[in-house]
């Protein structure tokens, strides 16, 4: 995805970010939707190859005062070419964990702190898992940045949210076309950010050092 990438862009207002062009996502033949461990098995020495995942997760709302989410119900990895959609189930789930605890292998979202609590939660210690959302001082933002504003200042795309989307129940079964749109997007369009956060070495030098070890190291082992 090829696009004119402004050096410096001023604070946008939700209206500026609207008005600009619409973020493309992956086309839906480059998105997996992976259900059992016999799928999971099929992709393994393909996933095993990738040093850097565009990474997010989709859970079931809870709506009552101290209910307490069963999530992540859905895991999203995401290469430049292709989105996994992992729907999550025990046997799933042990599949992910050699990633998720993969110090070789960068996993790059916004918001990632939740993500991490829930993990631990399940006895998975995430590793190299890398937050972009503090990496917009550059552009005159001091503190996080979610990704439809990301989009915009490194892109100049609109990057559609749907809160009925969001908000809607991510243990299904069978996930609507809007759910595997929406849910691949945001690892893909994370990914896409930190590759040209990376390039334009707009990170923080503490997070620099940190992907530069972690690549360094996966490079050592090929």
């Amino acid at each position: 995805m090829q696009m004119d990438t402004p050096q410096h862009t001023p604070l946008l207002s939700k209206e500026q970010i609207r008005a600009l062009p619409a973020f493309q996502n992956l086309s839906t033949d480059r998105i997996l939707v992976i259900q059992t461990l016999e799928q999971c098995k099929a992709i393994q020495a393909e996933l095993s190859s990738i040093q850097v995942f565009g990474f997010d997760t989709e859970s079931k709302p809870t709506f009552k005062v101290g209910e307490k989410s069963t999530g992540p119900h859905l895991i999203q990895l995401a290469t430049p070419n292709k989105a996994y959609l992992f729907q999550v189930s025990p046997e799933v789930l042990d599949f992910l964990k050699p990633i998720l605890e993969n110090e070789q292998q960068l996993k790059v979202g916004f918001g990632l702190k939740n993500d991490a609590h829930i993990f631990r939660a399940k006895d998975i210690q995430p590793n190299a898992m890398i937050d972009l959302s503090k990496s917009f001082a550059s552009f005159g933002y001091r503190s996080q940045v979610g990704i439809q504003t990301a989009i915009a200042l490194l892109f100049q795309r609109y990057f559609a949210k749907s809160k009925k989307v969001s908000t809607s129940n991510w243990s299904v079964k069978n996930l609507s076309p809007q759910q595997i749109n929406y849910a691949a997007a945001d690892a893909y369009a994370a990914l896409l950010c930190f590759e040209q956060l990376y390039q334009q070495q707009l990170l923080t030098t503490q997070l620099l050092q940190q992907i530069r070890r972690i690549l360094e190291g996966s490079a050592d082992k090929a």
